[in-house]
This record gives C-alpha cells, sequence and structure tokens, in this order.
C-alpha cells in the first residue's frame, strides 16, 4: 500500500498486455470500480480503471475517470523497477488517450529505472513538491490541445535544474503541416506537402470554384484526407477526384483537416510495406514491419498474424536492419535527427518507387511494445529489447553526464 493506502498501480504496460493475450478486463474493471468504492482516495484504481476502459473502447468515459484520477492525484509510478533503481525518472504527460504520451512506460518496463509520471494540463498544474529526479523526460505528444502545455514547458526547461530529454519546442514542430515543411527537402527523403485547410477550403475544392494546385505546394488528385489531430487512421481516406470532397465531409464533422498528394509506394509484388522505426539518441531501430494489399497500412489490420509469409519477411527485416535498410536510408535518418533535434522520435515510413524514404508520420508519441503474442512473434521481443536498452542506456547517459 502506499499514500492514501492505495494498492500500488498496475499500469498500462502490464493492462496492454492483458488486453493483447485475450484476456476479458471486464472482471478487472469491476474490481477496479469496487476498490474506487471502498476507497475514495484510491487514485491508483481510477487511473488503471481509465486504462481499461480505453483498451475496452469506451474512450469518452475512459478520460472522464482519468480526469477524476487526476484531480486527487498527479503523479503516478508504474511498476518499472522492482529493486534498488540505476537512476530516476519524472516523464511529464498530458492528460488524454493511449497515444497522447510518449510510451515510457513500455520502454522502461522491467529496466531497473525508476518511473514516476506527472500529468499537467489545464487545471492541473505542476505540484509545489515532485519526486527526486535523475532526468526529466518531456513525453507530452504534439497536438492543437497541448501547444499551450508545450509552450509552458518550454520556458520551465531552460532553467530545470535536472537534464532534460525530448525538448518541448522540438516537440512542438513535430505536427503533421509543420514537420513537412521541417524534413521535405531532406536529401533522400520523399514527403510530400502537407497543407492544414479549413471545411470551408475543402468545401470549394469540392465544388470545383477552387484548384486543388492553387493550395497544395505539389497538389493533384489522389490526394489522402485526415481531421487534425487524428491517429492511427481515423478519418483518413484516400479520394481521387474532387467531387468525392462533398461525401467524405458529410460523414467527417471536424472543421479542420491535413490534405497532402497521395504517393503510390506499392512494392514490385503489388504489396505495400510501412516501417515504424524510432531514433534514440539518433540511432535507428525497427519497431515493426506491416505488409498489406492496401496503402493504409496498420500493424493490426495488415494480417500479420495470419500470415507466415510476412512474418518471416518481418523478421528478415528485423534481423538485417542495421546492415540494410538503416544502412540504405543512413544520410536520410541522419538528416531527420538532425533537423527534428528529438533526443526519441517515431517515424512511419516506406519506401518509394525511386528507392527514397517516403515519410508518413514523425512524432514522439507512437506505441511501441513488446505484447505480441510470443508463439507467433517470436522474433519481434528479442528486437524490441533492443530498443528498450537502448532508450535506457540513453537515460543512464544523460543522467551521469549532468555536472
Amino acid at each position: 500500500m502506499n499514500q492514501h493506502n492505495q494498492e500500488p498501480l498496475i499500469g498500462l504496460a502490464a493492462l496492454m498486455k492483458m488486453a493483447y493475450s485475450g484476456v476479458d478486463l471486464g472482471p478487472l474493471g469491476a474490481e477496479l470500480v469496487a476498490r474506487a468504492g471502498r476507497n475514495p482516495e484510491d487514485a491508483n484504481a481510477l487511473m488503471d480503471l481509465s486504462t481499461v476502459l480505453q483498451l475496452r473502447g469506451n474512450r469518452d468515459i475512459a478520460l472522464a475517470t482519468q480526469l477524476q484520477a487526476l484531480a486527487m492525484q498527479q503523479i503516478y509510478t508504474p511498476p518499472t523497477a522492482a529493486d534498488a533503481a540505476k537512476i530516476k525518472v519524472l516523464a511529464i504527460m498530458a492528460p488524454g488517450d493511449l497515444m497522447s504520451n510518449t510510451p515510457v512506460e513500455f520502454l522502461l518496463e522491467h529496466s531497473g529505472i525508476a518511473l514516476d509520471i506527472l500529468y499537467i494540463g489545464p487545471g492541473l498544474p505542476s505540484p509545489a513538491a515532485l519526486p527526486d529526479h535523475d532526468i526529466l523526460f518531456v513525453a507530452v505528444g504534439e497536438s492543437d490541445q497541448t501547444l499551450p502545455l508545450l509552450k509552458e514547458l518550454e520556458r520551465v526547461a531552460a532553467t530545470w535544474p535536472r537534464p532534460v530529454l525530448n525538448q518541448p519546442e522540438r516537440i512542438a514542430r513535430m505536427s503533421r503541416d509543420a514537420a513537412c515543411a521541417l524534413l521535405q527537402s531532406t536529401p533522400g527523403v520523399v514527403m510530400p506537402a502537407t497543407l492544414r485547410v479549413d471545411r470551408q477550403t475543402l468545401q470549394r475544392i469540392g465544388a470545383g470554384v477552387l484548384d486543388i494546385a492553387g493550395v497544395l505546394e505539389d497538389g493533384a488528385f489522389p490526394v489522402i484526407v485526415r481531421p487534425v489531430d487524428s491517429h492511427a487512421g481515423q478519418g483518413l481516406e484516400k479520394l481521387d477526384h474532387p467531387a468525392a470532397i462533398a461525401a467524405y465531409l458529410q460523414a467527417m464533422p471536424q472543421d479542420e483537416f491535413y490534405i497532402a498528394r497521395f504517393v503510390d509506394y506499392r512494392a514490385p509484388d503489388g504489396l505495400f510495406r510501412k516501417y515504424r522505426i524510432v531514433l534514440i539518441d539518433g540511432r535507428p531501430f525497427l519497431c515493426h514491419l506491416a505488409i498489406s494489399q492496401h496503402w493504409m497500412i496498420h500493424y493490426l489490420n495488415a494480417g500479420m498474424a495470419e500470415s507466415a509469409e510476412k512474418r518471416a519477411e518481418e523478421a528478415r527485416c528485423m534481423d538485417s536492419f542495421d546492415t540494410d535498410f538503416a544502412q540504405r536510408h543512413a544520410a536520410a535518418l541522419h538528416a531527420i535527427h538532425e533537423r527534428a533535434g528529438l533526443d526519441y522520435l517515431g517515424i512511419d515510413c516506406g519506401e518509394s518507387s525511386d528507392g527514397k524514404l517516403l515519410i508518413f508520420e514523425v512524432d514522439s508519441n507512437m506505441i511501441v511494445h513488446a505484447i505480441d503474442p510470443v508463439d507467433l512473434f517470436p522474433y519481434k521481443r528479442p528486437q524490441m529489447q533492443k530498443v528498450f536498452a537502448a532508450f535506457s542506456a540513453m537515460l543512464v547517459d544523460a543522467a551521469r553526464k549532468q555536472p
């Protein structure tokens, strides 16, 4: 038991592992509700309940429950260090869903590094007393909602008495349009111009009043369009001609969207391949390769679990990544690291038909994990352990370098 006689936090990593392995989280959710009923000050129960609700698809209730927990307590301690910790890390997060922040709970699971998570946001100022720590890691992801927080953290980080990793002003430049402006001129990189437009502009393009070439630098149909601040393909569609815009907008209530030219990155075998890479202190690591017949790829819908052939290719790619893919794109990946300036950065990318690195998205809050079933994906856990070890080593190294 800890403060207010709470039971320890179960944490995101353990709960997501349970969900992925097919465990019914309903009974655990009921148990957490009962715990919160017995002890109204059990913020850990509410925070874990919020995670369970998100994993079960109840996003709105989950976020309301999270805010209840944060009203009681803003600092949470996931079980990342069982014994004496190597170092202590304080991670700053924003309230939000599972894709809102850097997945430090996965990155530091079983690391022996102590992790405290401090949530800050509207109505949640930083407490006067903070846990002792060797490193401050800014885990807040970029979004319209978090830009004011990142601006405030930029001011705070400038005089923080400990090393600060993932500087907030750098995170703030990771919106789709800003990242495109930052990276599209990188040698060896293809990143179609991405434009943020309001609903009325899209309507005018759809009605033929406005030519897309007049608003989008390399604009020509087909284009891809998605709502601002959407992730995981939510609201993402390829529109082949202006007339398709009206039907798209009918299904989308949002006011602002990103549009970009569609790039057909299909390989000669007719399949699309999307790589999720993280740069840790500039070094690239492959977290997954998703292979699909459809251009819009997500690992869970790419049929990887159903295809031994796809899994074999992913295993080969992971095995040869350092000497093959990472070597082919070494200059581009190095330039991305230099321009982004983040200690930890995620990249979703493919390869263009002329062999360049085709960037879909860069940010600091992509989900990376080691929770795929070991019987189907025996090669994934050793690969992800390399990622986690590199992340831990970066933190330990930064702590040692402080004066």
